[in-house]
């Protein structure tokens, strides 16, 4: 069993800052890639930054300057971070957290229940 646990969305003033982490925990014998998602009603899941095993960064055009994507992997914990500066009004959104998890019997990329953030104007 793969658990992806987000934390750290709020309720923010635009221009303010954000700090999302994700924890991954479960049976994993190994974690690829990682990225950030993020969605409005209404609207697909889009690609908000990702980061692989190698530290390679992408980000979407809309956050470049502004979000950084992090990876920590000490002592065979991974926990990913997404920092967030000069939030805009149209970063509102629910973000997720999603992983490529290899169990080892399957690998499969895997996604957090989402955390919320709001950035008031």
């Amino acid at each position: 069993q793969v658990q992806l646990v987000e934390s750290g969305g709020g309720l923010v003033q635009a221009g303010g800052s954000l700090r999302l982490s994700c924890a991954a925990s479960g049976s994993i014998r190994s974690i690829g890639a990682m990225g950030w998602y993020r969605q409005t009603p209404g609207k697909q899941r889009e690609l908000v930054a990702t980061c692989t095993i190698g530290g390679n960064t992408n980000y979407a055009d809309s956050v470049k300057g502004r979000f950084t994507i992090s990876i920590s992997r000490d002592n065979a914990k991974n926990t990913m971070y997404l920092q967030m500066n000069s939030l805009k009004t149209e970063d509102t959104a629910v973000y997720y957290c999603n992983a490529y998890v290899d169990l080892g019997s399957r690998a499969f990329g895997a996604w957090g229940q989402g955390t919320q953030v709001t950035v008031s104007s």
